[in-house]
């Protein structure tokens, strides 16, 4: 499944730590935006990671899963990364 992942962390280590853990799932797109691949149990092993990091009454995380075609669809104004999301490019 193709997930957009957006997140606002409060704390600064915390949320230095969920952007690297993100960044071991999927490719960063914005300072707070990821876009990601993934099967039914990383999405859970992401799922469980992250809420360790999250302070429920101020934090916030969010998980979008689009159709898997939707990744090809993406229209990008202005600077494009220098590569794509790919299914084979993440080993976690």
């Amino acid at each position: 499944m193709f997930y957009l992942i957006c997140y606002d962390i409060t704390d600064d280590r915390l949320r230095t730590k969920g952007s690297q853990l993100l960044e071991a799932f999927g490719m960063p797109v914005q300072k707070s935006v990821f876009e990601a691949v993934l099967n039914q149990n990383q999405s859970y092993r992401l799922h469980k990671k992250l809420s360790n990091l999250l302070d429920e009454k101020q934090d916030q995380l969010r998980f979008y899963p689009l159709p898997a075609n939707s990744r090809y669809q993406v229209k990008i104004l202005g600077n494009e990364p220098e590569f794509a999301i790919d299914d084979s490019v993440f080993i976690v």
